[in-house]
C-alpha cells in the first residue's frame, strides 16, 4: 500500500476530515486529526444537514456507519415549506408520512451537525483528535511537514490533508488561488429552546424546515433535534459590507432596528426570530473559489471539502461533497489503481476539479436567482 509507513495528518476536525480518518483508519493508516476546537463540545454545531444517496451517505457506507446513521438522523426533519414574506404559505410538504427509504437516490435524509461529528468521533480510534490545535503553519523538514500550532506544539507528517475550511491554513501550501465573492451575505443564529423562545415560528416549522422569499432577500431555518433552531437571511450586499457598515453583530437591538429597515415590507411576525438575546448574529459573506481553479498535484499534500472547493450553501451539497472527497482520496491512497503518492493525489483532484466545476456553478446558479425578484416563483417551480 501507498501509506505503508507513512504518517498522515488531516488538519480540521468538521465531517470530511473525520470521514477520512475512519476510512484510512479501516485500511490500517496511521492517521491524526488536529482540530483547532478545545474539546468536542467547547461550541454549538450548526444547522440540520441533509445527505445525499451519491456522496455522504456513499461515504458513511464505506466508512461502516450506516447504523449509527441510521440511529441518529431524524425522520421527517426534511419537510420544508414555502413562503413569502407576508408569511402565507405557498408550499408545505407536512401531513406526508415521513419517508424512510434508503437506497433511494432521491432519499435525503437529516441529521444534525452535532450527531454527525459525534458518530463519526465515537468510530475513530482513541486519541485520533489532537484538540486545541490551532494550526499557524507548515514547514518542510527533509522529506516530511512540520505542523505548527497557536499553542507552542509541533507534529510531523509524511501527508498533509487540508480539512480545514473556508479560511484554511493549508490551502496556500498547495496553491495560491483566491475565492471570489458571490455578492450575497447571510447573518446566522441559533435560537435556543425554540418552543418558548420563538413560538410562533416554532410552530411554523413543525420540526422541519421553512424557506421565505422576498425583495430578493431570503430567510432559511431548520429545526434543530435539541428544541433550537438554526436560521440565517441572506441578503445582497457590496463585499466589504462586514466591516464597512460599522455594525456590531452582538449587538442584538441593533440588529432588529437594522433588519426593520432592511425588510421593511416583510411582515412582523418575522421580527420574533430577531428578539431572542441570549445569541448573537454571525456575518457570513459568501464566497466560491473559481470554477476552473486548477494545480499541479503534490506527492504528499491536498485538500478536501470548503478548503479545496468553497462554495455558497445554497446546492446543499458542500459536506455531501466533503465526505465524498474523503472517500475518493481515501480510495486513492489505499488501491491499486496508482503506482505513487503523487499521481493517486492527481487522480483524486482531477475527480475533484470536475465535480466542483459542476456542482459550484450550481451553487452560485441558486444564490443568485434565490436573491432575485423571482426568488418565490423558481422555488416553487423547482420542488412542483
Amino acid at each position: 500500500m501507498l501509506l505503508h509507513n507513512k504518517s498522515i495528518a488531516i488538519i480540521g476536525g468538521g465531517p470530511g476530515g473525520l470521514t477520512l480518518a475512519r476510512l484510512l483508519q479501516n485500511k490500517g493508516v496511521t492517521v491524526k486529526v488536529y482540530e483547532r476546537d478545545s474539546s468536542r463540545d467547547v461550541r454549538v454545531q450548526g444547522a440540520t444537514l441533509d445527505l445525499h444517496y451519491q456522496s455522504g451517505l456513499k461515504a458513511l457506507e464505506a466508512a461502516g456507519l450506516m447504523d449509527a446513521f441510521k440511529e441518529n438522523y431524524r425522520p421527517g426533519a426534511d419537510k420544508i415549506r414555502i413562503l413569502n414574506k407576508d408569511g402565507v404559505i405557498f408550499f408545505d410538504e407536512h401531513g406526508k408520512e415521513p419517508a424512510d427509504n434508503f437506497g433511494d437516490e432521491w432519499f435525503r435524509p437529516e441529521i444534525d451537525r452535532a450527531p454527525l461529528r459525534d458518530l463519526l468521533l465515537n468510530s475513530l480510534q482513541p486519541d485520533t483528535v489532537i484538540w486545541d490545535s490551532h494550526i499557524v503553519s507548515l514547514k518542510k523538514v527533509d522529506d516530511a511537514w512540520q505542523i505548527i500550532f497557536k499553542n507552542g506544539t509541533t507534529a510531523i507528517a509524511d501527508v498533509i490533508v487540508g480539512a480545514d475550511g473556508a479560511n484554511s491554513k493549508i490551502r496556500p501550501f498547495v496553491t495560491p488561488v483566491k475565492p471570489f465573492y458571490s455578492g450575497v451575505t447571510i447573518l446566522e443564529r441559533n435560537i435556543y429552546d425554540a418552543k418558548n423562545n420563538a413560538p410562533k415560528i416554532y410552530k411554523l416549522l413543525q420540526g422541519g424546515k421553512i424557506m421565505a422569499f422576498g425583495d430578493s432577500k431570503t430567510i432559511t431555518m431548520s429545526a434543530k433535534g435539541d428544541g433550537s433552531l438554526d436560521f440565517y437571511i441572506g441578503f445582497k450586499a457590496v463585499d466589504g459590507w462586514v466591516k464597512e457598515s460599522g455594525t456590531d453583530f452582538k449587538d442584538n437591538i441593533k440588529i432588529l432596528e437594522w433588519f426593520k429597515n432592511e425588510y421593511a415590507a416583510w411582515d412582523d411576525s418575522w421580527q420574533e426570530l430577531f428578539e431572542y438575546t441570549e445569541s448573537y448574529f454571525t456575518p457570513r459573506p459568501l464566497y466560491c473559489m473559481p470554477l476552473n481553479q486548477y494545480w499541479k498535484a503534490q506527492p504528499d499534500i491536498t485538500l478536501i471539502g470548503d478548503a479545496a472547493h468553497l462554495m455558497p450553501p445554497y446546492a446543499g451539497e458542500g459536506v455531501n461533497i466533503a465526505m465524498l472527497d474523503a472517500l475518493q482520496l481515501s480510495d486513492s491512497l489505499t488501491g491499486n489503481s496508482f503506482t505513487n503518492l503523487k499521481s493517486a493525489i492527481a487522480g483524486y483532484e482531477e475527480e475533484m476539479f470536475k465535480r466542483f466545476a459542476e456542482v459550484g456553478q450550481e451553487s452560485l446558479d441558486n444564490t443568485h436567482w434565490m436573491h432575485s425578484q423571482e426568488g418565490l416563483s423558481k422555488i416553487i417551480e423547482l420542488f412542483t
